[in-house]
């Protein structure tokens, strides 16, 4: 934070020197008190990095990762609080022209993310010239609060290469400020942070200081076992499958957690499982592992896999699980 400094010359008495420094002080003090918060929602094509910038900005996974597309589903919030700042952060599924109720409930989230928005970080990868929904593009021209065009994955390209995709949206949306980033590497990422800060607007905390993010902990459960399915199987089981968390109960030493694994039609049921259950125990075991990281705590895992015929397009199925907002 830029100090207002009031400076003092030798014509001056010692009482004259001691008044502007208690103007000096107070006007420090000011400053200080000054808070800056709002929300910041990331937006972009699938497989852009959103998640791993989410979580890079917030210094935890809250998203979780792979690299197939659609991977987030839900619209996730990460908290970064200072004593003088809070950035809300919000990861957002990938930006796609919807082919079923499911991936319609997913742009619901993209669309709520335009319009609370203090800041918008649209993130784009070297070689992408366009989005996958051009309507969702048009927002970001007429936009009315700052964007930021994070060029990410600079870590993969030459300067060359970096220049001209430099160049070429900067013509396209002059507008926008651009940063170039590596989020898998944390290559200016906290550059990025700090200019974020700065553009905030003045504001309360919206969340204590301490809140790291509006999930509850069945969620990240969820999540969790959904990376390590859409990571051990192919084609489409992984997009019909979802996870819900039965039970949570924590005690002193473990955490004990009963999941059920929901998939769209019997004959992915199967598949899911395994033969003997090999597929289904490794997933759990893959998962546990995760959880004991994020929770810092022992778990037990118990999973069941269960079908849900066509959750995907069943309007009471996606309220159920949270996609209906």
């Amino acid at each position: 934070m830029q100090k207002k400094t009031i400076f003092c010359t030798e014509r001056y008495s010692k009482r004259h020197i001691f008044l502007y420094k208690n103007i000096t002080f107070a006007l420090m003090e000011e400053q200080t008190q000054k808070h800056k918060s709002g929300f910041v929602n990331i937006i972009g094509n699938p497989n852009v990095g959103k998640s791993t910038l989410m979580n890079a900005l917030v210094g935890q996974n809250l998203s979780i990762i792979t690299s197939k597309a659609q991977t987030t589903r839900h619209r996730i919030l990460g908290i970064v609080s200072g004593d003088n700042f809070q950035v809300v952060l919000s990861d957002t599924p990938g930006i796609i022209k919807p082919a079923y109720k499911l991936q319609e409930s997913m742009m619901d989230f993209v669309k709520s993310a335009f319009e609370d928005a203090d800041i918008l970080l649209f993130l784009v990868e070297p070689g992408q010239k366009e989005l996958k929904d051009e309507s969702f593009y048009r927002q970001i021209e007429n936009s009315k609060v700052p964007v930021f065009l994070i060029i990410n994955k600079i870590d993969t390209i030459d300067q060359s290469t970096l220049e001209q995709t430099v160049a070429y949206w900067t013509e396209k949306l002059p507008c926008v400020e651009v940063c170039p980033i590596s989020a898998k590497e944390k290559f200016n990422v906290s550059n990025l942070m700090d200019r974020i800060v700065e553009v905030l607007p003045e504001g309360p905390a919206y969340y204590p200081k301490d809140t790291l993010t509006d999930k509850p902990e069945r969620f990240f459960v969820n999540e969790i076992i959904r990376q390590k399915i859409l990571l051990n199987y192919n084609k489409e089981v992984p997009y019909s499958v979802e996870v819900e968390t039965e039970s949570f109960t924590e005690e002193e030493d473990i955490i004990r957690i009963r999941a059920v694994i929901y998939v769209e039609r019997t004959s992915q049921r199967p598949i899911i499982i395994g033969h003997k259950g090999e597929a289904i125990k490794r997933v759990g075991t893959q998962a546990r592992i995760d959880m004991e990281k994020f929770f810092g705590k022992k778990v037990f895992l118990e999973t069941f896999v269960k079908v849900s015929d066509g959750w995907r397009s069943d309007d009471r199925s996606l309220r159920r699980f949270g996609y209906e907002q």
